[in-house]
C-alpha cells in the first residue's frame, strides 16, 4: 500500500510559478512510476506529466515547455514545477503512483495505469 500526500497548491496570478510536491509512504518508492493529473470543475481528469522509475518523462500537450516533473527517491517525493501559469491551469492537481511498466506516453497518460492516488491540491490562477 502506498499513501500519497500532495502539497504546494495555492492562489497565484497568471505568469507566476508554483512547485507542487507529492510525498509517498513506503520503502519501494523508487520502483514506482509517478504521475500528475488535474481536474477542473465539470471536466474530466487530465494527464499533466509522468516520470518513470527509470526517470523517463512525459508531458501533456498543454503543459509542455512550462511544467517540469522530477523525483527525489531519497525523500520519497515527486515534484511538479509549474512556470508561466495560466488561468486555464486552474484545477485540483492529483499525484498518482504506478507499479506497472508502460511502453509509451499514451500508457502513462491513462488514469487506469495508476494504482494509488492522492487527495489532491487546489491550484488557482487568476488573470
Amino acid at each position: 500500500q502506498v499513501q500519497l500526500v500532495e502539497s504546494g497548491g495555492g492562489l497565484v496570478q497568471a505568469g507566476s510559478s508554483l512547485r507542487l510536491s507529492c510525498a509517498a509512504s513506503g520503502r519501494t518508492f523508487s520502483r514506482y512510476s509517478m504521475g500528475w493529473f488535474r481536474q477542473a470543475p465539470g471536466k474530466e481528469r487530465e494527464f499533466v506529466a509522468a516520470i518513470t522509475w527509470s526517470r523517463s518523462t512525459y508531458y501533456g500537450d498543454s503543459v509542455k515547455g512550462r511544467f517540469t516533473i522530477s523525483r527525489d527517491n531519497a525523500k520519497n517525493t515527486v515534484y511538479l514545477q509549474m512556470n508561466s501559469l495560466k488561468p486555464e491551469d486552474t484545477a485540483v492537481y492529483y499525484c498518482a503512483a504506478a507499479l506497472k511498466t508502460g511502453y509509451s506516453a499514451r500508457d502513462y497518460s491513462r488514469t487506469s495505469m495508476y494504482d494509488y492516488w492522492g487527495q489532491g491540491t487546489q491550484v488557482t490562477v487568476s488573470s
